[in-house]
């Protein structure tokens, strides 16, 4: 069977498109008049009949926003739903006084996907609350329950921790902005402090201390990864810049990096205390992800697949190659080394530049206002510690396809 081919049109082939139908896949196509104007269609087949779906004309939806209609429409098609009448019910719904889950989920993502730059993030919401939240989906959100939430993440809670971790912050922000509205009376279903965290295990049993390189080495270590050229080198790079966790660098998406104002916000699903995190960059750390994102990719550093993320093996296998017996993770605690024998930074700002939860002290340094300053200042310094007379000269990547560029496995 023929692979069916998404994607196909371009935006300037869409404005200079002749009168007719122009399939961009996935039964997406652009119809343009005798007299020019243009409008999406979105072609579906449910029970063995052939729909048409209007959505809208091209001077009010752009070729990106089509695609994500279609994909929006096909998820529900795939629950079973016709879209055209699930289309109506939701209209239909927003003049009731609740609405179901799978109705504000919609919504949510509508509202919130023009400031969501990756299309790949867009598409990940879209599938997890439409094809793992499916049981409550067609549930008013006053009506789900706690037990309705575990359900959900339990299978999944052993065997996909991350996903259902991702899962559970989705959900609890839906129903945020439906208690936002007033339609939740009580305290969110799915919320993990006093809740899901009473039922599901927090986190796997320790694995032990992770080995620490001394921070007077790290230069030395630093000097050696910017001579290879690989990319699982310059992710431990940027992860010992940035004094992050392995897998908050892995899956570093690009849509989560402002890189005119030198910063990375890391999403609350992917820390350890279900809160963003912002992380002033060195220009050291700015540069190696300018470099990466030119490899494309739907990760900032792509594994063996342009659409796969780095492994935590691939990182370890840098250290490996070199003899070191000393992990990732351990960077961490060389840097906190690093503030507290060698700088006079506080003690808070360190901390919050591990996004470490300690009390008050924290909670303070990140609401003053000026804590991601102090940040920018510590990282800056690290920066440069790292980049003194031990380091050596930056080896570039190839420019070419991920094939030829050496990924550490």
């Amino acid at each position: 069977m023929a692979r069916r081919i998404e994607n196909r049109l371009t935006a300037r082939q869409c404005v200079g498109a002749s009168p007719g139908r122009h399939a961009d896949g996935g039964g997406l196509y652009l119809d343009v008049d005798a007299e020019g104007r243009r409008r999406w269609l979105w072609r579906y087949t449910r029970g063995g009949r052939t729909r048409e779906m209007g959505l809208g004309t091209l001077a009010r939806v752009t070729l990106a926003q089509a695609r994500a209609e279609r994909d929006r429409w096909r998820a529900v098609l795939f629950e079973g739903r016709d879209p055209i009448d699930a289309r109506a019910a939701i209209r239909e719904s927003r003049t009731t006084s609740v609405p179901t889950f799978g109705d504000l989920a919609d919504q949510f993502i509508a509202d919130h996907e023009a400031g969501w730059r990756n299309p790949k993030h867009v598409a990940q919401w879209r599938m997890t609350l439409a094809v793992y939240a499916k049981p409550i989906r067609s549930k008013p959100v006053s009506e789900i329950t706690l037990d309705d939430v575990v359900a959900i993440l339990r299978p999944m809670w052993h065997d996909k921790r991350e996903t259902a971790s991702r899962l559970r912050g989705r959900i609890e922000m839906v129903l945020d902005s439906a208690a936002a509205r007033g339609l939740l009376t009580g305290p969110n279903p799915a919320r993990w402090k006093g809740g899901i965290k009473n039922i599901l295990p927090a986190k796997r049993p320790a694995q032990g201390h992770h080995e620490a390189m001394p921070w007077g080495e790290v230069p030395a270590f630093v000097a050696y990864l910017r001579s290879r050229d690989e990319i699982a080198a310059r992710a431990l790079e940027f992860t010992i810049l940035t004094a992050a966790r392995s897998g908050e660098v892995r899956l570093a998406t690009p849509d989560e990096f402002d890189l005119d104002a030198r910063l990375w916000t890391v999403p609350a699903d992917r820390m350890k205390a279900n809160r963003p995190h912002r992380v002033p960059l060195s220009p050291r750390a700015v540069e190696i992800v300018r470099e990466c994102l030119e490899l494309g990719g739907d990760f900032v550093f792509p594994g063996r697949r342009a659409k796969s993320p780095l492994s935590d093996m691939t990182l370890t296998m840098s250290l490996r190659r070199q003899g070191s017996k000393y992990t990732a993770h351990g960077f961490r605690s060389s840097f906190r080394d690093w503030v507290g024998d060698a700088t006079s930074f506080p003690r808070e700002v360190a901390e919050a530049a591990l996004a470490h939860v300690i009390g008050d002290e924290t909670e303070a340094a990140y609401r003053r206002g000026d804590a991601l300053e102090k940040r920018r200042l510590l990282m800056s310094s690290w920066a440069a510690y790292l980049d003194g007379p031990a380091t050596g000269k930056v080896v570039r990547l190839h420019r070419v396809g991920l094939g030829k560029i050496s990924t550490s496995r």
